[in-house]
């Protein structure tokens, strides 16, 4: 196909392709413990009917154990073509507070050119790229293609890795398209060729034996909540550094926003400053950040006038691409037990640690890739960082080392991905579509 016809077989599909990104978006596949099952399994069943009608001759659904079933799709690669590995998720973050959605989060709706629901960017508009990128083709497969879609990315489940592992024949390929991704602002391509890993868990603070009158105890008794706010705070100097040692700095070869751009885009208030020091690409894409995702207190609502006995904290711990996240974690802990207060027992539980990635700079993927998304969206795309984590892309970067990994995606930074009122721009997705498709093109002629 040239690549005028597929611009426009991409263009003419995207009625169908937003309908199925709808349907897609309407499921509540949230696979973290707790909620439902049986959606993320009907995410999974609409995820392989939709890359069956992308006409691939094998799509299968595995059955990972221990976590959720992955789908897979398969086309054979012509004489002497690549194959090329396509990944996405159909899982998706909790929509948290309702009230704070402009609309509901499980019912997809259209707002000035784009789509908001939960997932509708992150990533089940990744999985909605890859199938209406074939679509375009129709049947006619310049290069191999594997699919493989995950359901746990946003819980960091490891099945996928596991399989993975035991089974790399049926993933291996020369390059692999990563859509978990996007581009800093709509309209402006970029490749992504740095990812933070990530390390997380949960400490425990205990001091009493229960929870006692704060007039007939405070003052002597020590409180749990008082010592782990003491041990918390110091993980960060008066700047808002990480000031754990052995966590060193990093620096990326690049640049991220201007600090307007990303005052704005992070919704800082006004009169309040950005922490750290340093360039910002230096801060959010390879160096430490370590954040208090939350806590186990009482809620001012449900507060007594008592000394706490317990508190809990959930920390998560950035870890740039050349950093080891295990490490981060022993280095973490032993600094918090080393400054924990008044002999406070401490301990530590429910651990997470996924690597980072770095890509290499050159090859024949990569500049194919470079002169699709240059056509697709009329200018050459500029190298940028995600400060967030893929779990799968360091297993398989360490699986098949010889493979060039790319990252790109129609997400962009105002896409409120894991917050409320998440979004995809519709032109971004076609725009993303349009540059996957003319890709496939570009590889198979070297």
């Amino acid at each position: 196909m040239t690549p005028e016809e597929i611009e426009n077989a991409v263009a003419a599909g995207m009625p169908q392709t937003i309908e199925d990104l709808k349907a897609l978006v309407a499921i509540p596949s949230i696979a973290f413990p707790g909620h439902p099952e049986e959606p993320v399994h009907k995410a999974a069943e609409l995820t392989e009917n939709l890359l069956r009608s992308a006409g691939l001759p094998r799509v299968e659904r595995i059955d990972l154990d221990g976590g959720f079933p992955a789908v897979y799709g398969e086309a054979p690669a012509p004489p002497g073509a690549p194959t090329v590995l396509l990944y996405a998720h159909y899982d998706v973050q909790p929509p948290g507070d309702p009230a704070l959605w402009k609309t509901p989060p499980f019912e997809p709706t259209v707002i000035d050119g784009a789509l908001y629901g939960r997932g509708a960017a992150d990533d089940k508009s990744g999985v909605i790229t890859h199938v209406a990128a074939l679509r375009a083709l129709q049947g006619r497969w310049p290069v191999g293609i594997k699919l493989i879609i995950e359901g746990e990315e946003e819980y960091a489940g490891e099945s996928l890795a596991r399989f993975i592992e035991s089974s790399p024949d049926l993933v291996r390929a020369d390059a692999i398209v990563v859509a978990d991704v996007g581009n800093p602002r709509v309209g402006e391509p970029a490749l992504t060729t740095s990812l933070r890993g990530m390390a997380a868990f949960t400490v425990e603070v205990r001091t009493l034996a229960g929870a006692v009158h704060s007039g007939a105890f405070g003052g002597a008794a020590p409180d749990a909540l008082a010592a782990l706010m003491r041990m918390l705070t110091t993980l960060h100097d008066e700047n808002g550094d990480v000031a754990v040692p052995g966590l060193p700095r990093g620096t990326f070869p690049g640049e991220a926003y201007s600090e307007e751009e990303f005052r704005a885009t992070a919704g800082v208030l006004d009169g309040v400053s950005l922490v750290g020091t340093g360039s910002l690409a230096d801060r959010l894409w390879a160096s430490y950040a370590i954040t208090v995702t939350g806590l186990d207190v009482p809620s001012v609502a449900q507060a007594v006038n008592a000394v706490q006995a317990v508190a809990r904290a959930r920390v998560t711990i950035r870890v740039p691409p050349s950093g080891d996240p295990a490490q981060a974690i022993e280095v973490v802990t032993e600094h918090l037990k080393k400054v924990a207060p008044w002999g406070a027992h401490v301990t530590f539980s429910d651990f997470t640690t996924g690597a980072g990635f770095r890509a290499r700079g050159e090859g024949r993927a990569r500049a194919a890739v470079e002169r699709a998304m240059a056509r697709a969206f009329g200018r050459p795309p500029r190298e940028v960082g995600q400060g967030g984590s893929i779990p799968l892309v360091a297993a398989l970067a360490r699986q098949f080392p010889e493979a060039e990994i790319l990252l790109f995606g129609p997400e962009d930074d105002h896409a409120s991905i894991h917050a409320p009122n998440e979004r995809v721009d519709l032109e971004e997705l076609r725009r993303t579509i349009t540059t996957e498709a003319l890709f496939l093109a570009e590889y198979a002629k070297g």
